[in-house]
């Protein structure tokens, strides 16, 4: 198994700066996500530790040994990517199997690991057939056979699922959970997606512009964001962001006013969660007409403008109210959340 240390790891073409300093240990047999935008470095990072790109400055350390200068092959590392990567005239058994035979693996064993990781990923009835004859999900399964089968130290997943549809995405992202668990390999993650990095990770590594933002674990995420950029990237909805005036514990913006917080008086940012929030009959922290109204089965979600902001609360699933109608929602103090307008750092009160 494997322990690897990122050590102010940057990764720079000419004046552009990909990756920042990136400083982490990830622990053996962590299940750990990079999450963030498109362009914001973190596929940058997973190519640089399976050795695909250089690093202009810093260290990876892979069990106590730098790997900056080994090549892809002599890092024990799997990859699995977005796009399957198949060969279309190879059926399934021999495409799980061809990594063995590449790193000229003792034949006799083949069979019995190419079955195992086939049995994993629940395929092995489809052993005889071409990727043409497979669905998209099925083979993004063959690739995860794929990479199970050299047993490698450390597991580097580029967005597997994101070709896939919504509910074979949910289902995938099941099977990709329970093999981590299964193989207890350490195992990094890329996605765009929060959902998958909510479900799936030990820890989560938010970054932006090639900067990480925050690490923690989902819940520390979820419920302390270190700035507005990651309170506004995870949560679905994200969390409702509100400029406005703090003074003497009030904040003040149109349509909004909550007292009992506790930060600096003058401009100020407050966020608070839609599920967190609700809707009541009489005036409350937020007065405001209907701007829009969506049905989502669970629940209804609400929009209102306040403070010149569209902001939601999901109220329950057999609300109704027209565009206009008046709106109350109750934001108790408790489950507010301040951040410095101007740097966006979280204000811890």
């Amino acid at each position: 198994m494997a322990e690897i240390q990122l050590r102010n790891v940057s990764k720079r073409w000419g004046s552009f700066v990909g990756v920042q300093n990136f400083d982490l240990t990830i622990a053996d047999q962590e299940f750990l996500v990079l999450l963030g935008p498109s362009g914001c470095g973190k596929t940058t990072t997973m190519r640089m530790i399976a050795g695909l790109e250089d690093v202009t400055d810093g260290e990876i350390i892979v069990d106590g040994t730098v790997v900056n200068d080994l090549e892809p092959k002599d890092r024990d590392i799997s990859m699995v990517f977005q796009s399957y990567g198949l060969y279309p005239n190879m059926n399934v058994y021999d495409n799980i199997r061809f990594p063995l035979k590449v790193r000229k693996v003792d034949p006799a064993t083949h069979n019995e690991r190419v079955m195992r990781a086939a049995e994993m990923v629940e395929l092995t009835e489809f052993l005889h057939r071409k990727p043409a004859e497979l669905s998209g999900g099925q083979r993004q399964r063959v690739a995860l056979a794929r990479a199970i089968v050299r047993e490698p130290n450390v597991f580097l997943m580029d967005e597997p699922l994101s070709n896939l549809d919504a509910k074979l995405r949910v289902s995938t992202r099941a099977q990709i959970k329970n093999l981590s668990h299964t193989l207890k390999v350490t195992t990094i993650y890329v996605t765009h997606d929060q959902i998958e990095a909510m479900t799936l990770a030990d820890r989560v590594v938010i970054m932006e512009k090639g900067v990480v933002q925050q690490v923690g674990t989902p819940v520390d995420i979820y419920d302390k964001p270190a700035n507005t950029f990651v309170a506004s990237f995870i949560g679905s909805p994200a969390m409702n962001l509100i400029d406005g005036e703090l003074s003497g514990g009030v904040f003040r913006a149109d349509n909004i006013e909550v007292s009992g917080l506790k930060g600096p008086d003058g401009k100020i940012t407050l966020g608070y969660r839609a599920e967190d929030a609700r809707v009541v009959p009489e005036a409350a922290q937020i007065n405001a007409p209907a701007y829009t109204m969506e049905l989502l089965g669970d629940s209804t979600m609400v929009t209102v403008r306040a403070g010149g902001a569209l902001v939601s609360v999901k109220a329950d699933k057999d609300y109704r109210a027209e565009i206009g109608d008046a709106v109350c929602i109750e934001i108790p103090s408790e489950i507010c959340h301040l951040f410095d307008p101007s740097t966006g750092k979280r204000l811890e009160g």
